[in-house]
């Protein structure tokens, strides 16, 4: 089977077994979408839903974020871990926005990484989701799953998101992405695959080298 040909195979049959392919984190503008992103590195997503509202009820605006003192944020975002850095990055990032954008979040991949704290994984999120454009989102989830299938054969996330890019139909390729994460986490296990209740079980290339 051609790459094109199975990864079509494997759009159709997540988009099937989770029909819903929505972001995990919880937001209501892309601001916020790009905050809780920024927290979510290394930490669950879970955390950063409860942590968000804290946050943004004491600064609910970039303007707001944006003239915020970093140390009462790092008392907020405490929990994320790498506080810190996350703190002083979307400080950083939101008084950006507000100067260079006013107070917008930019629409461009390029634009986007330009921000404080912000790489391509965050950047593909918010152009795919809040923008509509087509994005590919080269988390862990995805990275492993595309290699176990024998999509790619990389785990640098760049040449994953590039190589995906050339295999995945643009308008289906953002919501691809989040079922993969909702397929990592409910079968696709990095430790402990359960590849006999995988539906990508007769494209997957790990499964036929492991299937007794």
């Amino acid at each position: 089977m051609e790459l094109k040909q199975k990864a079509l195979f494997a759009v159709e049959k997540l988009k099937a077994e989770y029909p819903g392919a929505l972001c995990s984190l919880d937001y209501t503008d892309p601001f916020r979408l790009l905050v809780a992103t920024r927290l979510s590195a290394q930490c669950t997503d879970a955390r950063v839903n409860l942590v968000t509202p804290v946050l943004f009820g004491r600064y609910p605006t970039p303007e707001a974020l944006a003239a915020a003192d970093v140390e009462e944020v790092e008392s907020i975002v405490h929990s994320c871990g790498f506080f810190r850095q996350k703190a002083k990055d979307i400080v950083a990032s939101a008084g950006q926005i507000v100067a260079v954008y006013g107070g917008k979040v930019p629409d461009t991949i390029e634009a986007l990484t330009a921000l404080p704290g912000v790489g391509r994984k965050t950047a593909n999120l918010i152009v795919g989701d809040i923008y509509g454009k087509p994005a590919v989102v080269a988390d862990t989830h995805l990275i492993r799953i595309s290699n176990r299938l024998g999509l790619v054969a990389t785990k640098d996330p760049y040449k994953v998101e590039m190589e995906l890019r050339g295999l995945l139909p643009p308008g289906e390729s953002n919501d691809y992405c989040h079922r993969n994460v909702l397929h990592g986490r409910a079968v696709c296990d990095a430790r402990k695959p359960r590849c006999e209740a995988c539906v990508l079980r007769p494209v997957c290339d790990h499964a036929a080298q492991n299937d007794n």
